[in-house]
């Protein structure tokens, strides 16, 4: 899919970041400037254009960063990958932090350290970015959908607990819900408490006919 943002852009792959960034630049220029243009048509297939050109420039930005023969970032995400393994979230984070270029790799391996935090919102949202930035690497998406659906499934052990609060539905495999809700009035508690308040005054009138 890379091939067609570099047509795009009217760039081919040989040509060098310096000389992409100037065509996406002159690009930006001419359709900007149509966009405002008194032709409807040219208007709309201007802005159109804008989109397209924004679209395919950091596309190309992001994929020339994550397959760059950059042994240095390699190592780095490696030792993230590493220290998330080992439970080392802090250090996951400070590795994650000295990264000066944030690409769809990165916005990967944040998602891991959100998620391992149990910051399922911010890890979700991390590896959406990843996709935007990168929607051919399969294993983002493929890391979205498993998350969701462990959302999905959360979302379903607490539709299992009933009024009374007693769990209904099998427990075990809940990701996001370790502890049981609080009790709630009335139900089999209301009982039991009526029948402890019958049992000390039995106990009372005893002690009291004893004298």
């Amino acid at each position: 899919m890379i091939e067609k943002y570099y047509k795009s852009l009217g760039v081919t792959a040989e040509d060098s970041d310096e000389v992409i960034k100037e065509k996406y630049f002159e690009l930006k220029k001419k359709y900007e400037e149509e966009r405002f243009s008194e032709d409807s048509e040219v208007g709309n297939n201007a802005a159109k254009r804008l989109t397209e050109i924004e679209v395919a420039y950091n596309a190309i930005v992001n994929y020339r960063f994550e397959h760059s023969n950059n042994g240095a970032t390699a190592e780095a995400f490696a030792s993230v990958d590493a220290a998330i393994k080992s439970g080392n979230l802090n250090a996951a984070q400070q590795l994650l932090d000295d990264f000066d270029e944030r690409g769809a790799e990165w916005h990967y391996y944040q998602s891991f350290v959100f998620y391992k935090k149990n910051w399922i919102n911010e890890s979700k949202k991390q590896l959406e970015i990843a996709i935007s930035m990168n929607p051919d690497e399969p294993k983002y998406k493929n890391s979205l959908d498993k998350l969701n659906q462990k959302i999905n499934d959360g979302a379903k052990i607490n539709q299992d607990w009933n009024k009374s609060g007693n769990y209904s539905g099998n427990q075990q495999g809940a990701p996001y819900n370790q502890g049981e809700p609080p009790q709630q009035m009335g139900g089999d508690s209301c009982m039991q408490w009526c029948c402890e308040m019958a049992i000390c005054n039995m106990m009372l009138n005893c002690c009291c006919n004893c004298h």
